[in-house]
């Protein structure tokens, strides 16, 4: 069992952030789908009287509204605002028709820094994410502004959301031999219906000590335990435009929640974010709540300790099917080179022509 104040080092750095991470897409109606300001205050509160500490937002969520709700949530708080990881993002343009009112050019991710500061009514953000990946624009231009804004300080820490491994591998090393201001996180989807990021972005984050916070853990609400196969999405799914709805082997892997859901008397919910929660090189995990029930049901995955057996059940029926060389690498890779031997307590087999041969040459 673990609490909202079991906190964790965020990747190879001195931060220290919550294992849920509180998620702000939903704070403001203006898409249609999202909690009041009064709503998405409580939400708010509720989470950082629990102990949570990672406040997550981004300049385009609900056009800005959801940076001001943030914002005045704060100011309303004197004090309140230090204790806390304030995170923002940079790259979507709020200014339609403007080539660099968006993107991760030196002029564009200035300015949203300053429009974030200014509707979150603060001097800096604790972490600042680039959103997407910008191919046009130089990754040397973007992490030299980065750097200057952490040595203005303006920013404490960088990450990279939705960015490909290669282009954050490139990054990480970049910074580092150049003296820059390190990637110290890296935001992806990540859950039961999406394990994709095992095959390049998971391992690489590991490898480099980069921090790993997933988003969508529920698969926009296709592993709340809502959705029912046959019964097509429930009437309140109005997030739309983030995905399909299941597929025939995403109900397999819904109903497999749903069976363990049952077993431990829990939400599927529940067992989903747990799931997320156990895996390797994942720090705190991103939730959203449009309601306080969503974000209870949210913060009780944390008293959930999936068994071996629960966890063998969640990963059969959700086993990626992972680009080259992924598979390989994991699969053929270590048979192949130390066949025969025990390594780090795995005995692995000996490689099969081996067997079918007394030839030595």
């Amino acid at each position: 069992m673990t609490s909202l104040d079991s906190y964790i080092t965020l990747g190879r750095s001195g931060l220290r952030v919550s294992p849920l991470t509180l998620g702000t897409m939903t704070f403001g109606e203006d898409w249609g789908w999202g909690a009041s300001p009064e709503t998405s205050e409580a939400i708010l509160s509720e989470y950082l009287d629990r102990g949570g500490n990672v406040v997550d937002t981004a300049n385009v969520y609900t056009n800005g509204h959801s940076e001001k709700i943030v914002g005045d949530f704060f100011a309303a708080r004197p004090g309140r605002r230090e204790r806390v990881v304030l995170a923002t993002k940079f790259f979507g343009n709020l200014h339609p028709g403007d080539p660099n009112g968006g993107g991760a050019g030196r002029k564009a991710l200035i300015a949203q820094l300053e429009e974030s500061l200014r509707r979150l009514q603060t001097d800096y953000v604790d972490l600042y994410w680039l959103h997407n990946w910008d191919r046009r624009a130089p990754i040397e231009e973007t992490l030299r502004a980065l750097d200057d804004l952490v040595t203005a300080g303006k920013v404490r820490y960088v990450g990279l959301s939705d960015v490909p491994a290669w282009v954050a591998a490139q990054a990480h090393t970049i910074a580092h031999f150049r003296g820059w201001a390190p990637v110290t996180a890296l935001q992806l989807e990540y859950s039961l219906l999406e394990r994709t990021p095992e095959g390049e972005l998971l391992p690489m984050a590991e490898a480099l000590g980069i921090g790993v916070l997933p988003w969508s853990p529920l698969r926009s609400g296709q592993l709340s335990g809502k959705y029912v196969r046959g019964n097509g999405a429930p009437a309140d799914s109005r997030r739309v435009g983030l995905g399909d709805g299941p597929t025939e082997r995403d109900w397999d892997v819904i109903e497999a929640v749903a069976q363990v859901a049952t077993e431990l008397g829990v939400s599927s919910a529940e067992v989903a974010l747990a799931w997320v929660r156990s895996r390797p090189a994942v720090s705190s995990t991103l939730i959203g709540a449009r309601t306080i029930e969503q974000l209870r049901s949210n913060l009780a995955s944390l008293e959930i300790t999936l068994a071996p057996e629960q966890l063998a059940a969640l990963n059969e029926p959700s086993r990626p099917s992972l680009d080259f060389p992924a598979a390989i690498a994991t699969e053929i890779t270590p048979t192949f080179g130390f066949g025969g031997a025990t390594v780090d307590g795995v005995e692995l087999p000996v490689w099969p022509q081996l067997l079918t041969s007394s030839a030595r040459y």
